[in-house]
C-alpha cells in the first residue's frame, strides 16, 4: 500500500503533462500486444530507490536548476569528472571562491551553460528547446522487409536508462536482447539502486567486449535491431556505421538516442534533457522545479521503443534519431490533459 501511495503521489506531479507520451505508449501496444504502465515505468528507479520529490535539485541529487541573472539553467553534476571540473567552471564565471548557485546569479543562462558544456558537463537552458524539432527523425538508408519483434535479435550497446528501457520494452514483445558493455566501462546502472540494473535487463543476454576496432563490428554484424546512445565519430573509430549496418540486409532498423540529436555533440542527462525541453513544474514561490526522476530517459526509451515497432511495420531500413531533448519539449509543449491545470509540485518541494 504504501508503495502504491508513493507512486500515486509521483504521479500526481506529472499525469496532466504526459498527453503525447500516452498516446505513444497506448500505439506501442496496440502495435505489439504489450502494456505500458506509465507510473511504474516513469519511476521505477525513484520508488527503489526511495528518492523524494525533487525541487530546485533533481531527486537522484546530481542535476541543479540554478537562477541566473536573466533566467534558469541546470547543470548536471553526475559524474565524478563533473566535480574535479567544477572549481574550473567556477572560474569560467569570475567566481572562483564562490559556491556555484551564487555564481550563476552573475551571468546570464546561455553563458553559463556555455562554459559548463565546454568542460565537458551536461548542462541546459530552461525551455531551450521550444518543441519545434519532432522526438524522432528517420532516414532510410537499407531496402525494407516488413516484419514483426518476435525473433528479432537486438542489440542493445547503450547504458543508463533510455536504451535499455527501450530493449526492454522490445523484449517483452518477443525479440531476443544482447547486452553489449565495454569491459573497461561497464554501464553506470550497474551502481545505481539496487535492483533498477536487474530490472532493466532481466532475461537479456549479456555480452562483456573489449571495444577494440573490429570486435564491436562482428557482434553489430549479426544484428537486425541495434540500440546506441553513443556519439556516430565514436562508433565510427570502431568500425560501426549505422548507414552500412542498414544497406546490409533488408528490414534492420537503427536506433540512435541522444541528447539533441546526431549532429549536436553535447551531452545530456535525464534531468537536463527534461530542463531542455521545458518538462518542469512550478514551486509555490513559481520558480521551476524537476518534475519526477530524470524523466528525460524513460520518457525518450518509451518513444524509442514505439518508433522501432513503427519502424519494423514499415519494413525498416531506417536510421532512427531520438532526441531526448525533443522527447520532453513534446511534452511540454502539448496542451494540458483535459479537465487538468498544470500543477504545481507539492509544498514538501518548497
Amino acid at each position: 500500500m504504501l508503495k502504491n501511495a508513493t507512486l500515486a503521489r509521483w504521479m500526481a506531479t506529472v499525469e496532466d503533462r504526459l498527453g503525447p507520451l500516452t498516446a505513444v505508449a497506448d500505439d506501442f501496444t496496440a502495435l505489439t500486444g504489450v502494456r505500458v504502465e506509465l507510473g511504474p515505468t516513469l519511476f521505477e528507479r525513484a520508488l527503489l530507490a526511495g528518492f523524494r520529490l525533487p525541487g530546485s535539485v533533481s531527486a537522484g541529487g546530481s542535476c541543479h536548476l540554478l537562477a541566473t541573472s536573466d533566467g534558469w539553467a541546470a547543470v548536471n553534476l553526475a559524474r565524478p569528472d563533473d566535480h574535479a571540473a567544477l572549481p574550473a567552471l567556477l572560474g569560467l564565471l569570475g567566481a572562483p571562491r564562490a559556491e556555484l548557485r551564487t555564481a550563476a546569479r552573475g551571468i546570464s543562462a546561455a553563458e553559463l551553460v556555455e562554459h559548463a558544456q565546454m568542460l565537458g558537463m551536461a548542462a541546459a537552458e530552461l525551455g531551450a528547446d521550444h518543441g519545434e524539432c519532432p522526438p524522432v527523425r528517420a532516414e532510410r538508408h537499407g531496402p525494407a522487409r516488413p516484419r514483426g519483434l518476435a525473433g528479432l535479435r537486438v542489440v542493445d550497446l547503450s547504458a543508463l536508462w533510455a536504451g535499455p528501457l527501450c530493449a526492454r520494452l522490445l523484449g517483452r514483445a518477443g525479440a531476443h536482447v544482447v547486452k553489449v558493455e565495454s569491459a573497461s566501462r561497464p554501464d553506470g546502472a550497474r551502481f545505481g539502486p539496487p535492483g533498477f540494473y536487474c530490472s532493466l535487463h532481466q532475461g537479456h543476454e549479456s555480452l562483456v567486449l573489449d571495444f577494440a576496432p573490429g570486435a564491436l563490428a562482428e557482434v553489430v554484424a549479426e544484428a537486425d535491431l541495434v540500440i546506441e546512445a553513443s556519439r556516430p565519430r565514436a562508433l565510427r573509430r570502431l568500425g560501426v556505421r549505422a548507414e552500412e549496418f542498414l544497406a546490409g540486409r533488408p528490414g534492420r532498423v537503427w536506433v540512435s538516442i541522444t541528447g539533441y540529436g546526431r549532429d549536436d555533440d553535447r551531452i545530456a542527462f535525464g534531468d537536463d534533457a527534461a530542463v531542455s525541453g521545458g518538462l518542469t513544474g512550478l514551486d509555490r514561490h513559481g520558480d521551476p522545479v524537476f518534475l519526477g526522476d530524470a524523466l528525460g530517459d524513460p520518457v525518450t526509451g518509451v518513444y524509442a521503443a514505439h518508433a522501432a515497432a513503427r519502424s519494423l511495420e514499415r519494413g525498416g531500413g531506417e536510421l532512427l534519431s531520438v532526441s531526448m531533448s525533443a522527447c520532453t519539449a513534446a511534452q511540454a509543449h502539448a496542451p494540458a490533459v483535459a479537465g487538468a491545470a498544470r500543477r504545481r509540485a507539492p509544498a514538501t518541494t518548497c
